[in-house]
């Protein structure tokens, strides 16, 4: 088993079904079919699940998720029912309908980062999807790309793929329209972000179809867990760039003062205090930023 699997046991609900634990939520099944998802403070990283939870993160991951799909829901139909849902997980969970989940991560990518940067340097190109030469970390792109890829099992990598891969994963008609949707969301977000200082360089989206077919917007929406939010104002391609997502906690990990190895497959250290108390800043203040609403 991967030692990114040490998940602490899921809060018992009274009247739910557990149904599944990942990095960040727990799954429940409602007595009346719908589904709960609960999102906890648990923060991975480099496929780990950190001992160190983020206080506050699922309540801020929950609604910055509200405040998108009330913002996308003319693009797209979206997954919640209620957020009425029971007192020791208020703010922090919501009623869902069950999905039949499409098997592909579809990322919208604006600018050139993280994977889609190591793909670049190795091959030129991103998905299969070539770019020009000379092109940097945070370079803005000529026009968002859809750069899907693999769903991996916790405690793996998702894998970037070519669009032909996710033709032959859901069909040609089901994959364009997850592109477009992909690229629609993200257009729509880049501009609300960008109004309000915030660079969206990328993000990650879960769709799934109801039993008529119709393609709903699943999982959680434009957080800083699936998406890279950066200061407009301190953009600046050629360096990594400051940011409003766990990066904060990436780079802690990779530095000298963690004294961890990335490659000795050992779990992350404890997040000391400071680390943890500036990860949570990062997260209100990017919920506070783009929803121009306290946390």
């Amino acid at each position: 088993m991967s030692a990114g699997l040490n998940l602490p046991p899921a809060p018992v609900v009274e009247g739910a079904e557990h149904l599944h634990s990942g990095k960040v939520r727990d799954l429940y099944r409602l007595p009346d079919g719908n589904l709960l998802m609960v999102a906890s403070d648990r923060i991975s990283a480099y496929d780990f699940v950190l001992s160190t939870p983020i206080p506050d993160k699922g309540a801020i991951l929950t609604r910055m998720s509200l405040w998108w799909f009330e913002r996308l829901a003319d693009l797209v139909p979206n997954h919640v029912v209620s957020t009425d849902v029971p007192e020791q997980l208020r703010g922090r969970a919501v009623v869902c309908e069950p999905l039949s989940m499409y098997p592909v991560e579809c990322v919208a990518r604006g600018y050139l980062t993280g994977s889609g940067l190591l793909d670049y340097r190795e091959t030129g190109e991103v998905c299969g999807i070539p770019l020009p030469a000379g092109l940097e970390d945070g370079s803005r792109l000529d026009e968002p790309l859809f750069t899907p890829a693999t769903k991996a099992e916790l405690g793996d990598h998702d894998e970037n793929v070519s669009y032909d891969a996710v033709v032959a994963t859901v069909g040609e008609e089901r994959a364009e329209e997850l592109r477009a949707l992909t690229l629609e969301v993200y257009a729509r977000a880049e501009g609300l972000a960008r109004e309000r200082g915030i660079i969206l360089a990328d993000t990650k989206l879960e769709f799934g179809a109801r039993p008529d077919g119709t393609t709903v917007l699943g999982d959680e929406v434009l957080t800083p867990d699936s998406s890279r939010f950066w200061p407009a104002q301190s953009w600046e391609p050629g360096r990594q760039q400051p940011s409003y997502d766990k990066q904060f906690v990436r780079n802690w990990l990779t530095s000298p003062a963690s004294g961890w190895d990335r490659t000795s497959g050992e779990p992350p250290p404890p997040l000391p205090e400071e680390v943890v108390a500036q990860t949570r800043e990062k997260y209100v203040e990017a919920y506070e930023r783009l929803t121009g609403e306290r946390f």
